[in-house]
């Protein structure tokens, strides 16, 4: 078990994770850029910018005024896309490009949340285009995301609601009054500093693969640590468990018969007349 959970309670509670670099290995934007590309949404020089960008983010976070910065960028690259097309290219390539970069450790403490009745939700400030499918993917039940304005089947370039930083813990407890959900019950995961308002909203903060900043925090107020380091594809994780559990019933049933030979041939010997 990778967190000592507290047992199942009696009020609604849920689990809140952010997206990038907590359950998944990278930027969940950023990573689409070449299959964008591919579909005619961005140019070369667009690719290249992403990457770097991508690199950065991987190399050290991102603070309040580059994530401002990386809105911006991004708002001003969607300009004009069209909706359907976004959700056609991110559909078509999602397994390819999502999948193997999903954390094993993520997915387990999901399905243990999940089978403790608690509600999975992703918080990320990534488009609702990207993350929707991905919650979809790891089993979450409701996903809080940003949501661009939409006008004739385009992106306007606005955002109509931003889910990062303030916001995000604004959203979670809306969300939590209107599911009923005990945020002092409830769980936290993220990797940024950016989100220590998200964190402070529940009872049982995390801090995953954490920045600097965020790491000094959560030491500083007792929240512990998670470094995920195993990022595998749900279906090659599927097939692992499945071949894991038929090898575990058969050593079962081995050690099972096996003691039952033993014990009958205790009864056996017990059995024969002396000198026999």
């Amino acid at each position: 078990m990778l967190v000592p959970m507290e047992p199942p309670e009696t009020t609604r509670s849920a689990a809140f994770f952010d997206l990038d670099k907590t359950i998944i290995a990278r930027s969940s934007t950023l990573a689409f850029s070449r299959p964008f590309y591919a579909g005619g949404l961005i140019n070369r020089r667009t690719v290249l910018r992403s990457a770097y960008a991508q690199f950065m983010y991987l190399l050290g976070g991102a603070d309040h005024d580059q994530m401002e910065r990386m809105r911006e960028y991004l708002s001003a690259m969607c300009t004009g896309w069209d909706v359907e097309t976004v959700r056609a290219i991110v559909a078509d390539t999602l397994h390819h490009i999502v999948e193997p970069m999903i954390y094993a450790e993520a997915v387990t403490l999901i399905e243990q949340h999940r089978a403790a009745g608690r509600d999975v939700v992703i918080v990320s400030s990534s488009g609702a285009e990207v993350v929707e499918p991905i919650g979809a993917m790891v089993g979450a039940d409701k996903v809080i995301a940003t949501r661009m304005v939409v006008a004739d089947g385009k992106y306007t370039g606005e955002i109509s609601e931003y889910a990062y930083g303030p916001h995000k813990a604004t959203a979670i407890v809306a969300l939590a009054a209107a599911e009923g959900y005990d945020l002092q019950e409830s769980y936290g995961y993220s990797d940024s500093i950016t989100d220590e308002p998200m964190l402070a909203a529940v009872g049982h903060p995390f801090a995953v693969n954490p920045d600097k900043a965020l790491r000094r925090l959560a030491i500083s107020r007792d929240w512990p640590v998670l470094d995920f380091s195993k990022p595998v594809a749900l279906a090659e994780r599927a097939r692992f468990t499945e071949v894991r559990r038929p090898a575990v019933a058969a050593t079962v049933v081995g050690a099972g018969l096996a003691a039952a030979g033993v014990l009958l041939y205790a009864a056996r010997r017990r059995a024969k007349p002396a000198g026999s």
